[in-house]
């Protein structure tokens, strides 16, 4: 049987939001804390009382995460943080796969949960840490978790794969010099299929191919960026031009040409092509998917070009693939240099302003 430890009571009142429940709970004054990471509140409450009575289940604090690739979470940080400064009997999660699917983080947390003397419990399981067999069979229901959570990741590649043999635009932010057009098609058995293509933007377009000359013309971020300022560029959004910005537009692959020196350039680099050298055709576009690492309050960082899947697009492209080669090489060689964002007082040209204006 567990027990609760018993800790200095609390008396400013403290609100925590469950986002999965839609309201708010109000921590009071209490003698004894339980760390939930909630999958079923109702659930877990009823363990918790049943286990460690009715006022710690009254009283629990609820962290609440909306993904489990690993523990680098803020609600699990934030937690762990909470158990160094407060006494927590257990960490009671309704099924195991809720707090990791991968076996390496699981084991540390069970380590470091140890260490600390909380017990951490999975109530779907029926399993804790507080016996050798408890703790044995959670590192077996890790492993199958982990197991699951692959399964997942290569159906959702599977699933990209078949996608880019259409060389659709799957949605969000469309990239400068484009916008999403939505397409229908009737299937063979009369059901109506939508898909999105992009269609280029003129203005913007002819701002890309600025970008792209600037930057091959000077071979600096700062001076390009510098270059946008003077001449009142902007972007989308109606916002300033940034190093960064300017990177994202020089290192998209949506804007090179699908033309032999890109299917050259693409095979080196060992992407996952699904496109055939003849569709290589001088006109279209490339779109790469699986290209960005999404991590939830992380910025979105590029993935290897081994991990791409790269297809044809049907939208036009708007750099040469020697232009767009070259450009890379470039970026590679000022990676390190350092950055300090120029500020100019000089009177604005008509080139790109009068381009952005519309």
């Amino acid at each position: 049987m567990y027990h609760a430890c018993p800790i200095r009571c609390i008396t400013d009142p403290i609100f925590f939001s469950d986002p999965s429940l839609g309201y708010l709970f109000k921590r009071i004054p209490i003698r004894y804390n339980i760390s939930i990471k909630l999958m079923n509140h109702a659930r877990c409450r009823q363990y918790i009382a049943m286990h460690f009575g009715e006022e710690a289940a009254e009283n629990v604090l609820v962290y609440e995460d909306f993904s489990v690739g690993n523990l680098g979470r803020p609600q699990f940080k934030k937690m762990m943080k909470d158990s160094q400064k407060i006494t927590f009997a257990a960490i009671v999660v309704y099924r195991l796969d809720r707090i990791s699917r991968n076996i390496g983080d699981f084991a540390k947390l069970i380590e470091d949960l140890g260490d600390r003397h909380i017990d951490f419990i999975s109530i779907r399981e029926q399993f804790d840490t507080s016996s050798p067999m408890g703790r044995a069979m959670m590192y077996i229901a890790s492993v199958f978790s982990q197991l699951e959570r692959e399964t997942i990741a290569e159906r959702i590649r599977d699933n990209m794969h078949e996608l880019s043999k259409t060389g659709r635009w799957l949605g969000g932010t469309t990239p400068t010099g484009y916008a999403s057009e939505s397409l229908s098609s009737v299937t063979v058995d009369g059901k109506v299929k939508k898909a999105c293509k992009l269609k280029p933007i003129p203005e913007e377009i002819q701002l890309v191919k600025t970008i792209f000359e600037v930057f091959m013309e000077t071979g600096s971020l700062s001076k390009t960026d510098q270059y946008l300022l003077e001449h009142r560029c902007v972007t989308k959004r109606g916002k300033q031009f940034t190093r960064f910005a300017i990177r994202g537009i020089l290192t998209n692959p949506v804007y090179m040409i699908a033309d032999e020196t890109a299917y050259q350039y693409l095979k080196e680099n060992n992407v996952d092509l699904f496109a055939e050298r003849a569709e290589f055709d001088g006109e279209h576009g490339i779109m790469a998917y699986n290209r960005t690492l999404q991590r939830p309050g992380k910025a979105n960082q590029i993935r290897p070009m081994e991990e791409w899947i790269v297809a044809v697009g049907k939208h036009p492209g708007i750099i040469a693939g020697g232009d767009r080669v070259r450009v890379q090489a470039m970026l590679d060689v000022n990676r390190s240099k350092s950055y300090r964002r120029p500020r100019s007082n000089v009177a604005p040209l008509s080139h790109c302003s009068s381009s952005n204006s519309t």
